[in-house]
């Protein structure tokens, strides 16, 4: 396993783009079968707007794909900050690799089977990792 702290962030970009990439292999199928033409849609449009259009299974990738680029923002934020200033150890490692591996298992499980109370403990787990970071962060970087 990388002693690089960057490693796991690194692993939960790829992760990232792989969601943008289901989003996609299931979007464009969907459109098509509901006889959507993107060529024809009016200018402005967002994924949002598929909301209520497009099957919600089809739609929860693309929730995920937009969590991914919310709270993991901090994370890796946090994650620079420790390898910079010397919080690169064991635990932090530790509890990066764990919040990615969190964080995957949520994304798997939301665009698959998506029932809210094991998708929000999956969440609840990965943000005490996320903020166990942010509190080693504060102190690496102020120590």
């Amino acid at each position: 396993m990388s002693q690089s702290l960057l490693a796991p962030g690194a692993v939960l970009a790829l992760w990232t783009l792989m969601m943008f990439g289901w989003v996609a292999a299931t979007r464009f199928p969907a459109l098509k079968k509901t006889g959507i033409d993107l060529s024809k849609a009016p200018p402005g449009g967002r994924g949002a707007d598929l909301e209520g259009i497009l099957p919600p299974e089809v739609n929860w990738k693309s929730h995920n794909y937009t969590h991914l680029l919310e709270q993991p923002t901090i994370f890796y934020a946090v994650i620079v900050f420790l390898q910079i200033d010397g919080g690169n150890t064991g635990l932090t490692r530790g509890l990066a690799w764990t919040y990615v591996g969190l964080r995957i298992v949520h994304s798997i499980w939301q665009a698959t089977v998506n029932r809210i109370p094991v998708r929000f403990l999956l969440f609840l787990l990965s943000t005490l990792c996320l903020l166990a970071l942010s509190v080693l962060a504060v102190i690496a970087t102020l120590g």
